[in-house]
């Protein structure tokens, strides 16, 4: 093989490479049993109890701009869910509160110097 005739890995694929496809998923016929909203700062999270031919479910969305991932834990495993975000929430009320180092600047400064010196001279 002369070395002009490699294929390159961005040229297309050859037609034989890439004639099957699998094909598309049929959709989920999910019902919703349940549906609640929590607003968290700017983030919203939807939790949805869903039942398909499977079986039930618990979806949890975040929506937030463009983003909406989402978490599905099966109905089988939310009591598991349940006793591990216990223990999460009693850890964290246990640990002390981190400290939170201020700026050497307040913001007020920092937006007035950014406008220019006061009238008076003072700062």
């Amino acid at each position: 093989m002369v070395s002009n005739e490699r294929l390159l890995p961005f040229r297309p694929r050859p037609t034989w490479q890439s004639e099957y496809q699998p094909p598309p998923r049929p959709s989920a016929n999910e019902a919703t049993l349940k549906s609640e909203q929590v607003q968290i700062e700017r983030k919203a999270f939807v939790f949805l109890l869903k039942e398909n031919p499977r079986g039930r479910l618990l979806r949890i969305v975040g929506e937030s701009g463009r983003n909406s991932p989402s978490i599905i834990i099966p109905a089988t495993e939310l009591k598991a869910s349940q006793k591990l975000l216990a223990e999460m929430v009693q850890t964290s009320n246990e640990l002390p509160p981190k400290k939170v180092r201020r700026s050497q600047f307040p913001l007020t400064q920092i937006i007035f110097v950014a406008n220019g010196f006061p009238k008076n001279g003072e700062w």
